[in-house]
């Protein structure tokens, strides 16, 4: 498993979070022929919950509310992750990402049978925000707790390091 920590300055409307990173796990889980099922599993043995099957929605958008995991279970895409400045990311089969309270996301492309699950930390809602941040937005965004495990690792993890999370 490879794995990439990026952070992201605010960029156009979408306030990101330049104090958490967004954490790429490349090949996080391999090798499973359910990889949706292999996703929820993990998720939950660390703390994630209420995990959802979907997609990335391909509008720009952000949550205020919740960090959110991506697990991607089948298919391929190239997402657009941190605004209209940010950078564009191709995934695959078996990968993960960690988007922070704040952090922009959008698929620009995928393949038909493109399938993600997701999952946030406890009592955590990812509302759709599509909007520029105002002041309380910015309040809401820093005051997320943080998760008490790495979605992937556990903890101790690399999540947990990058985000400075005590264990």
């Amino acid at each position: 498993m490879r794995i990439e920590t990026i952070l992201f300055e605010a960029s156009d409307w979408v306030p990101n979070n330049p104090e958490l990173p967004v954490v790429l796990y490349c090949q996080a889980i391999a090798d499973r022929a359910d990889l949706a099922t292999a996703f929820e599993e993990r998720f939950a043995e660390n703390g994630w919950e209420d995990c959802w099957r979907n997609g990335v929605f391909p509008y720009q958008h952000y949550h205020t509310g919740a960090h959110e995991v991506l697990g991607i279970a089948r298919g391929e895409a190239r997402l657009l992750i941190g605004g209209t400045g940010g950078r564009q990311i191709d995934v695959s089969a078996g990968d993960c990402i960690v988007l922070s309270a704040g952090t922009g996301h959008c698929r620009i492309s995928g393949s038909p049978d493109f399938l993600v699950v997701g999952a946030c930390p406890p009592n955590q809602t990812a509302d759709i925000r599509t909007e520029a941040a105002g002041p309380m937005d910015w309040q809401t965004i820093h005051a997320v707790p943080s998760p008490l495990a790495d979605p992937i690792e556990g903890s101790p993890g690399i999540l947990t390091r990058a985000w400075h999370i005590e264990g």
